[in-house]
């Protein structure tokens, strides 16, 4: 019986995962980085600036339109 593709690489990657020692505090630390870098630094570092200076869609949209369209 010929099993899927996607199939045979999941069980691949699972079955590595499953025996790996190390690998696995590596990857939890890579997934704290991860977490760090978009959620907390987001939240903290890089203000939603369109949402606090334009009160509609259509002024953001118009604004956009308007920064990608200005020559430079």
């Amino acid at each position: 019986m010929e099993r899927n593709i996607f199939y045979k690489v999941f069980r691949f990657y699972y079955d590595g995962f499953r025996s790996m020692t190390v690998g696995k505090k590596l990857w939890v630390i890579i997934l704290i980085k991860l977490f760090i870098m978009f959620v907390i630094l987001k939240i903290f570092f890089f203000p939603d600036l369109l949402k606090e200076n334009f009160s509609n869609d259509k002024e953001r949209g118009d604004y956009v339109i308007d920064q990608l369209s200005k020559p430079r």
